[in-house]
C-alpha cells in the first residue's frame, strides 16, 4: 500500500492527496510536518533529504517533491490526466512549472500576510498575486480546463493553490473564469476530500 507522508492541510500534499483519491488508489496517510516535530528525524531525513513534506513511498521506493510525486503516480497508471504522447504531455507540464515558478512565490508572500492583522497586511501581497492569477483568468475563458479540453495533472497541482489563493482576505478584482473553474473542482468529491482539512 502506498504511504503519504504529510499533514492534511499542506498545499502540497493536499494535490497528491487529490491525485490518490482520483484515481482511486488504496494509501494511507501519516501526519508529517512541522507540528508533528517529525520531519527533522535521521529517519525522516534518508527518506526526504529536504525534510519538507510530502514524501510518497511506495514500497522501498521513496519520492519527494509534489509535482514528482504526481507525474509518477500519473505515468505508473497510464492515467489520462497526463497524456502519453510528449507533446500533448508538454500541456500540463508547463502549467505545473509555471506554478512553482511564477505562482507559488507569490501565493508563500500572499499567504504568509493573510495570516496578520489587517492593519498590518501588505495590500502589495494582494495585487501581485492577482496580477499572476489573471494568467489563469485569461487562460480559462476559453477552455474549461487548465491545459486544454480535459482536466489534467495541471488542474491537479493548481487546484489546492489556486483555491486557497481566491479566499484569501485581500481586495482582487473579479476573477469569474477562475472561480468558475474552481466551482468544478469542487464538484469532484476526490478534490473535496483533498481539501477537507485546509
Amino acid at each position: 500500500m502506498l504511504r503519504l507522508l504529510g499533514r492534511a492541510t499542506s498545499g502540497n500534499v493536499q494535490k497528491v492527496i487529490f491525485l490518490l483519491e482520483e484515481l482511486k488508489l488504496p494509501y494511507e496517510r501519516e501526519d508529517y510536518g512541522r507540528q508533528f516535530n517529525n520531519t527533522q528525524t535521521p529517519e525522516y531525513g534518508r527518506l526526504n533529504p529536504t525534510r519538507k513534506v510530502p514524501t510518497l513511498l511506495d514500497g522501498d521506493l521513496a519520492i519527494w517533491e509534489s509535482h514528482t510525486i504526481l507525474r509518477y503516480l500519473a505515468a505508473k497508471t497510464g492515467s489520462d490526466l497526463y497524456p502519453a504522447d510528449l507533446a500533448a504531455r508538454t500541456q500540463p507540464e508547463r502549467w505545473m512549472d509555471w506554478m512553482l515558478a511564477s505562482l507559488n512565490p507569490l501565493f508563500l508572500v500572499a499567504f504568509r500576510e493573510s495570516r496578520k492583522p489587517e492593519a498590518e497586511r501588505s495590500a502589495q501581497a494582494g495585487t501581485d498575486l492577482a496580477a499572476e492569477l489573471a494568467v489563469l483568468e485569461a487562460v480559462l475563458a476559453d477552455r474549461p480546463w487548465i491545459a486544454g479540453e480535459t482536466m489534467s495533472l495541471a488542474d491537479v497541482a493548481l487546484g489546492p493553490v489556486a483555491k486557497r489563493c481566491l479566499g484569501f482576505p485581500f481586495a482582487m478584482p473579479a476573477m469569474p473564469n477562475l472561480s468558475a473553474w474552481r466551482d468544478r473542482l469542487m464538484e469532484r468529491p476526490a478534490f473535496q476530500t483533498a481539501v477537507a482539512a485546509g
